[in-house]
């Protein structure tokens, strides 16, 4: 039997989602032990997006196989007390065996949240990224659309992507503000990696009147990652859903109020 799951997890203390061979804490590994105590057997989890050390989740979805007959409240319950507290299991349904957590996904939703005051915060340390300097959330939005649409994202991607093609449909990038509070909501068809905080970089220059608006198509245009932004920090990005077709009928995935950075 297949089953699906919803995840999330405080990323500050695990060095990314997959699983590595030298041991280090990360939250693949942790879900896999905690379910092979349920199912009673070695198992692996494929997950809709990997996350890169620091990086937080909402609504990660996985999938993974397994024989034994649990109900959805056992593998929840069971998974996460088998867990530490900064990673949960929140849903779990039975799905079809053609389901992929990640090949079936249409849609990838982030959100970025920046801190934009003169002085650090104790309560959003690892929960959100502090720039000092005075930001513009008008100039940022207004360079972000530049950006949506079907595009060749090499200037975006970290040096290190291992993406065949660097080509995605960025569908939605809005930049607001909230008193201290700066949000950035993106979503893609799928995404490179470090694509979202290169983003943040080039959008946090121009906030910051370091950079014109143009900026980020110019970027955008030169299709080389040497020639681009700083790469923002991973604190205050959040991995907050995933699209599915309807006939998978996904119970979980649907917009969530459930903030990690606590309610602004």
């Amino acid at each position: 039997m297949r089953i699906a799951l919803g995840v999330e997890y405080d990323g500050s203390l695990f060095h990314g989602w997959q699983a590595q061979k030298d041991g280090v804490r990360t939250v693949q590994a942790v879900l896999e032990q905690a379910l092979a105590k349920v199912a009673d057997h070695p198992l692996r989890v494929i997950c809709a997006g990997r996350t890169d050390t620091g990086v937080h989740g909402v609504g990660q979805v996985v999938h993974f196989d397994s024989p034994s007959i649990r109900t959805p409240r056992n593998w929840i319950l069971g998974a996460n007390v088998n867990m530490p507290s900064d990673v949960s299991v929140t849903w779990a349904q039975p799905v079809a065996d053609d389901f992929h957590a990640r090949f079936s996904a249409t849609g990838r939703h982030y959100r970025y949240l920046i801190l934009n005051r003169a002085s650090r915060s104790a309560l959003m340390a690892r929960r959100a990224t502090w720039i000092h300097k005075p930001l513009d959330a008008g100039l940022m939005h207004a360079a972000g659309q530049m950006l949506l649409g079907r595009h060749d994202f090499s200037s975006y991607r970290a040096l290190q992507c291992q993406a065949k093609s660097p080509v995605r449909t960025l569908r939605e990038l809005k930049v607001t503000r909230r008193g201290e509070q700066i949000e950035l909501r993106v979503s893609a068809d799928a995404f490179l990696h470090h694509m979202i905080r290169n983003i943040a970089g080039v959008l946090v220059a121009i906030g910051a009147g370091e950079q014109p608006v143009g900026w980020a198509k110019e970027v955008l245009e030169l299709r080389d990652r040497t020639l681009g932004g700083v790469t923002a920090p991973p604190d205050g990005l959040y991995f907050e859903r995933v699209e599915y077709p309807e006939k998978f009928r996904i119970e979980g995935t649907g917009a969530r109020s459930t903030n990690l950075a606590g309610e602004w």
